[in-house]
């Protein structure tokens, strides 16, 4: 595992992009504790991405650097980033520790230790020198190609949030890329969370105050080129603008 490592490590580092790992992760587990060495090495984890296939389907999960997450930003330099996948999303800020334990905790549990809801953009990004080149568990290892978080303001009156129902429109340079209601893969976000408080973020002694986590997109990949201005309207969220350049 030490390789692959410091393999992802230096292209970070070095932006000299990799064609593929020297050992591929042979399974979940052993991407998940590739994904846990890098971050342990780029500094404090601060936030999380959690998202699912399916609302039935085992979710998945990354841990996020302190150095990647943005606080109500409008603009990021497109030198932080090797592609820009724009992805509109519902992350959730923390205000209680979650420490891991035997005894899971319930869905009520979860959102009480949850301080605000957010809107926010992910940007997906790689480690590889193509987007999605490689296999599923290889990506999964590079930080689920987490590029940057952006975390927009908190709403008012979360708990009345129908995640389900929330609309989502997605313009970038005024051309509108997708219009959804709900288009989150993974059905309930708070399923993630719940997941996350008992099983992903184990290997981190669990969620912490102050923890975002994002819980996937609700409106898919959108890549951009580098000036172009991203907006995404809510129905009941409000409304973020991007500029990466």
């Amino acid at each position: 595992m030490t390789d692959t490592v410091e393999s992802l490590i230096a292209a970070r580092e070095t932006r000299q992009w990799l064609t593929g790992l020297t050992t591929p992760p042979a399974d979940k587990a052993e991407a998940y504790a590739v994904q846990d060495a890098v971050a342990r090495r780029l500094g404090p984890v601060t936030a999380w991405k959690v998202g699912a296939p399916a609302p039935d389907a085992e979710p998945f999960r990354a841990p996020i650097n302190a150095a990647t997450v943005f606080d109500g930003a409008d603009r990021l330099p497109a030198k932080l980033f090797q592609v820009i996948g724009v992805e509109a999303e519902i992350a959730y800020r923390f205000d209680r520790d979650l420490p891991a334990r035997e005894q899971p905790y319930t869905r009520e549990e979860v959102l009480d230790a949850v301080a605000s809801v957010h809107p926010a953009w992910e940007i997906v990004d790689t480690r590889f020198t193509g987007f999605g080149s490689q296999d599923g568990l290889s990506h999964m290892a590079d930080q689920f190609n987490h590029g940057a978080l952006v975390v927009g303001p908190a709403i008012a009156d979360w708990r009345s949030l129908d995640p389900l129902k929330e609309s989502v429109t997605l313009e970038v340079n005024g051309e509108t890329k997708v219009e959804t209601v709900g288009g989150n893969s993974a059905g309930d976000p708070v399923r993630l969370l719940v997941w996350m408080a008992n099983v992903g973020a184990r290997s981190f002694d669990g969620l912490h105050a102050g923890d975002v986590v994002t819980t996937g997109s609700c409106t898919g990949t959108v890549f951009v080129e580098p000036g172009s201005r991203s907006v995404a309207r809510y129905g009941t969220m409000g409304t973020i603008e991007l500029t990466v350049d």
